[in-house]
């Protein structure tokens, strides 16, 4: 196997892989949708957890 097979071969399975989400809608609006909804949970997750620490700081008196 020669390395014009091999790269060939990796960039065969890459095109494979994005003509997968491409062409198959659903897929794509699912995931896209997963990860929108990610970043909001995460988002009020570190904005809660921040304004803790930041009362938590407050009450210390530690707070810059």
């Amino acid at each position: 196997m020669t390395l014009n097979g091999i790269f060939r071969g990796i960039g065969d399975f890459m095109q494979w892989t994005f003509n997968i989400l491409q062409n198959d809608f659903p897929l794509t609006w699912f995931m896209n949708t997963a990860v929108i909804i990610l970043g909001f949970v995460g988002l009020g997750y570190w904005l809660n957890f921040q304004r803790k620490m930041t009362a938590k700081a407050k009450e210390e008196g530690k707070l810059v």
